[in-house]
């Protein structure tokens, strides 16, 4: 299995995780076999691993609440909905004023166009 997150995914490298981290929902791929996804409760690193503790998903026979990384392994962090919305909006604002820009021109073309008739 080779996962590499989804659309509404970032990969972060585990060693760049930090507190601000804490409290988001993440996906990363524990082994060969294993995609976890999770809200992270904490992180401890070495220089070679990243400990990772996760919510709400301790308990079953075969799910752990503990993981620990290479710091290299990709780990995948929600896109932040403001930020996304934020460059979604300002991406339909530019569309929006040429459009705008496009109409005003055609407008002012056919009153030309009208007094010179």
């Amino acid at each position: 299995m080779n996962y590499n997150g989804s659309p509404s995914e970032k990969p972060v490298p585990a060693g760049d995780l930090d507190r601000s981290h804490i409290g988001q929902t993440v996906s990363f791929q524990s082994n060969d076999f294993t995609v976890v996804f999770g809200t992270l409760a904490g992180i401890a690193r070495t220089e070679a691993q990243v400990y990772l503790s996760l919510e709400g998903v301790g308990g079953g026979t075969h799910l752990k609440d503990e993981y620990d990384l290479p710091a290299g392994q990709d780990v995948y962090v929600q896109l932040d909905p403001l930020s996304s919305a934020s460059k979604t909006l300002s991406e339909a604002e530019r569309v929006i004023k040429e459009k705008f820009d496009e109409i005003k021109k055609n407008l002012k073309d056919r009153e030309q166009k009208t007094e010179s008739e």
